[in-house]
């Protein structure tokens, strides 16, 4: 198992959770004064200056509505920021450095979106510890995580 397939989250989500976030609220804007938020619409971050959005966002209940799996008691939802306008996306393939200063947590999903297991991570071997859990055929796909807060950053696949 070689490629990994990075899911920033997508721009048809994205449309609907500018108006309404998966908490049923609006999005609070912001300016990010000094620049640095991690963004999930691009996997970058934020510039000094620019507009942003804090909204909240159930990655696995967006997944399990796609597939039809239910991930029961293991559905959760949490703070993520967002360019506050649509934005290109993702504009570099690979793994988005960006993204991965510090330790994170890699959480290993079943098919049906429950956690088999949780490795902590550093930017050094973040991604080829993905490409390790990946390559357990048990485990359907991966999220990873800001430690200190526990935020979704982005989605693994295999590629």
């Amino acid at each position: 198992m070689n490629a990994l397939d990075i899911r920033a989250i997508p721009a048809e989500v994205l449309d609907t959770l500018r108006t309404r976030d998966d908490a049923g609220r609006p999005p609070v804007l912001l300016t990010d004064e000094e620049g640095g938020s991690p963004l999930r619409c691009c996997l970058g971050r934020a510039r000094p200056g620019e507009r942003i959005a804090l909204l909240t966002y159930a990655p696995l209940r967006r997944w399990a509505a796609e597939t039809g799996a239910d991930p029961g008691p293991y559905d959760e939802q949490g703070p993520v920021f967002v360019h506050a306008d649509p934005c290109a996306g993702p504009t570099e393939p690979g793994w988005p450095g960006a993204m991965h200063a510090g330790q994170r947590v890699l959480r290993a999903y079943d098919a049906r979106g429950h956690i088999l297991d949780g490795t902590l991570v550093t930017p050094d071997t973040a991604e080829s510890t993905a490409r390790d859990l990946l390559a357990d055929p048990g485990t359907a796909f991966l999220h990873i995580r800001a430690l200190s807060a526990g935020c979704f950053l982005h989605a693994i696949h295999r590629g």
